[in-house]
């Protein structure tokens, strides 16, 4: 008997000790953070990214992966005073009433609640779809960034021209008076042919005709001369001059007037030149075919400057004017570029291309520019300053049009944005960014997913009528069947079976 007295005596003592080791070695490191915590009511837990996000246990939030943080009754700070997010304070707000703001710190006169500070780089404060993102996984899905700037240059247009001929430095040949050609000097089309240069002769009775009157209105001059009637003199004179201008108006030149008075026979086969030097674009001048005054016997045309027309749509039509320089590059030699300015612009819209018309002018030296081939015009318009991104940082769906934002430590948030024009590797963006802020330019995409994939997450999370989806920990109840009726209360329940 006192044997198992002892022995009780000896188990008893070795529980005391080993129950104050445990009692050291689970409570003694942690004892002063325990003791802070003693005697303070948990009311929730919450995202410390997404605030709005509440559970009645702890775990992990579905939107981001964070561990869930505890709020007190006595609206105290879960984490402690070095983990505190720096930055600059935007504002004050209620823990308990986020709606409540104020610029100044203090206590809501409302609910009595000290006011805790809204820090520019606080992820509580950062919109609904903001991710975190490692600099190792950025790195790895090649994430790049930029800087939202108020730019001002040079926007491009580019069109498509056709070169044509300059209308102004076109030349028709033909006679004023009947006649058959004699000799062709030139005999093909796509000759070049000089200023001045003989094109061919014509033989016409009427043009021979005339010369004769003028040499007859000669003879009546000298003989007048030796007349003593008064006003003789000066009717001959009279009468040559008007068979002169006879010869001038039917486009003799003075060379040719000259060549008849001074050897006193009239010219058989008139010669005629041509007026512009040019390439013959039409030629309808054959030996031995008679002519008259409406026949183009050649079509000349001074290719030293060209006229192209380009299609401009009608969207970007208010950004061209008259007297505008452009740049014209053939498609085959890039390296290579003429100048041209607009000097006139059509007044109606092609209907079925929705273009508009715009004339320039340009040089062209060593006829590189043909007529009826294509050419890329490129017309430069300045622009006022604007806020712009780089064209890779704006990902475009649609009409959503969406820029990631940085925020530093891996926070990205979504924002969406209007964009205006583009101007060059450039997009205007109208609202939803200001100059200065940090922007992803690169991996956007990739990014863009992650991002909606967590949104999804965090708006499943927070609908009512979801069990399980408030806490991640909690599965969902699965519905029960309804119970199955008996084949007796089937046919009872059938229309016309009452009673039977």
């Amino acid at each position: 008997m006192k044997i198992l007295k002892t022995i009780l005596v000896l188990v008893l003592l070795a529980a005391v000790f080993f129950g104050g080791y445990a009692y050291k070695s689970w409570f003694g490191s942690s004892g002063t953070a325990n003791t802070a915590a003693v005697g303070r009511k948990i009311l929730y837990y919450v995202d410390p990214m997404h605030p709005a996000y509440k559970s009645d246990k702890p775990g992990i939030a579905p939107d981001c992966g964070m561990k869930l943080e505890p709020v007190y009754a006595d609206g105290g700070a879960a984490a402690a005073a070095s983990t505190q997010p720096k930055g600059k304070i935007l504002y004050y707000r209620d823990p308990q009433n986020p709606n409540f703001k104020s610029d100044k710190p203090g206590l809501n006169p409302e609910s009595g609640n000290e006011l805790e500070p809204v820090r520019e780089n606080d992820p509580s404060n950062f919109p609904m779809g903001t991710i975190q993102i490692s600099s190792e996984k950025q790195q790895l899905i090649g994430v790049k960034y930029g800087t939202v700037e108020m730019t001002s240059g040079g926007q491009t247009l580019r069109a498509v021209g056709k070169v044509t001929y300059d209308e102004t430095r076109l030349a028709h040949v033909h006679t004023k008076y009947e006649g058959w050609i004699d000799k062709v000097y030139v005999d093909f089309i796509g000759k070049l042919v000089q200023k001045g240069q003989p094109l061919l002769t014509i033989y016409s009775p009427d043009l021979l005709a005339s010369q004769q009157e003028l040499l007859l209105a000669v003879k009546a001059k000298e003989v007048m001369k030796k007349s003593t009637l008064e006003g003789v003199i000066d009717q001959s004179e009279t009468l040559f001059q008007a068979a002169k201008r006879r010869l001038e108006l039917w486009d003799l030149s003075e060379a040719q007037i000259q060549q008849v008075l001074a050897t006193g026979q009239p010219i058989k086969n008139i010669t005629l030149y041509s007026p512009i030097g040019g390439y013959v674009l039409e030629r309808k001048a054959f030996s031995q075919v008679k002519v008259m005054p409406d026949t183009d016997l050649y079509t000349v045309a001074d290719l030293s400057r060209v006229w192209i027309m380009a299609d401009v749509f009608e969207y970007e039509a208010p950004n061209i004017r008259v007297g505008q320089t452009a740049r014209v590059t053939l498609s085959y030699e890039k390296n290579r570029s003429f100048l041209a300015k607009v000097n006139y612009i059509q007044p109606q819209v092609d209907p079925m291309t929705r273009t508009l018309k715009v004339r320039l002018d340009a040089g062209n030296p060593g006829i590189a520019l043909k007529p009826d081939m294509y050419v890329d015009v490129t017309f430069t318009v300045d622009s006022a300053l604007a806020l712009t991104v780089p064209s890779g940082a704006v990902l475009q769906a649609g009409d959503k049009n969406t820029v990631f934002v940085g925020h530093g430590d891996g926070y990205l948030e979504p924002r969406d944005v209007t964009i205006g024009e583009q101007k060059g590797d450039r997009i205007t963006i109208l609202k939803g960014l200001k100059a200065g802020e940090r922007i992803v330019t690169s991996g956007n995409f990739l990014i863009d997913s992650e991002s909606q994939l967590k949104a999804a997450a965090s708006g499943m999370g927070g609908m009512p009528g979801m069990p399980g989806m408030s806490n991640p920990e909690t599965p969902a109840k699965p519905p029960k069947p309804p119970a199955a009726k008996s084949d007796a209360k089937k046919m009872a329940d059938m229309p016309g079976m009452e009673g039977k």
